[in-house]
């Protein structure tokens, strides 16, 4: 069993050292088995852009729990994993228990004066799932979601209509043609499902395993500032 009882550990970091004038925040989330740090080198390249000088970069560890899958080791996860990839059994209650974390996240981002239409959630793998999940059932528009290497968690049962702020909100859903965790076909139904369903959401694939590449890295730069609007600052 996962445990959200206890605060989890989390990486902020931002070009504005005082965090005095962010106005948009990136909640970045990690695969399985990983954690925060993983994604960190990437925050700090897109930092050292100027444009992203007043971006604050979230990048929370997962709780640690047993993984079906893994044996039962274990690691740091969002949510159980059954079997092997098809989905055959979810971890539904795993899966709900960490949007309702992330939901904290943004309302954290909310109380500190960045409205949800300026925070973005990311994900890789297992991460970007929740970041998927948690962003299109969010009750308020968010800024965009990058679903990087996933799926739509709980395909079956989603339904637009249950959040209709989210049709308003880009996605950036990529994947790599060679991916042999997560297969492609599995990511295309999720995009596919959601443009049937009339998101805004926008595919990108690369040749590539389960992993991340420098034209993808170029490309959700670019996205970040189209959806974030962000300027060169002086």
């Amino acid at each position: 069993m996962m445990n959200y009882k206890h605060p989890l550990e989390l990486i902020s970091v931002s070009a504005d050292v005082n965090h005095s004038k962010i106005d948009a925040s990136i909640i970045w989330l990690h695969g399985l088995g990983a954690d925060g740090y993983d994604f960190e080198p990437i925050a700090q390249r897109l930092l050292q852009l100027n444009a992203f000088a007043r971006v604050r970069f979230i990048l929370p560890h997962a709780p640690e729990m047993p993984v079906t899958r893994n044996n039962g080791y274990i690691m740091p996860a969002w949510y159980d994993v059954y079997g092997s990839i098809p989905i055959t059994k979810e971890d539904e209650a795993g899966i709900t228990a960490s949007q309702t974390y992330i939901n904290t996240l943004i309302k954290n981002e909310i109380n500190q004066g960045i409205p949800s239409n300026r925070v973005v959630l990311a994900g890789f793998s297992q991460g970007g799932a929740i970041a998927l999940y948690t962003a299109l059932h969010y009750p308020d528009k968010l800024a965009a979601v990058i679903a990087l290497s996933t799926y739509l968690p709980l395909q079956a049962q989603f339904k637009s209509d249950a959040n209709r702020a989210s049709l308003a909100m880009p996605i950036f859903m990529a994947h790599g043609l060679f991916d042999d965790i997560i297969p492609l076909d599995l990511a295309k139904s999720a995009f596919d499902t959601l443009q049937n369903r009339r998101h805004l959401v926008t595919w990108h694939d690369y040749p590539m395993a389960h992993q991340l590449c420098e034209q993808e890295i170029i490309d959700i730069t670019q996205f970040l500032q189209q959806v974030l609007q962000l300027d060169l600052v002086e």
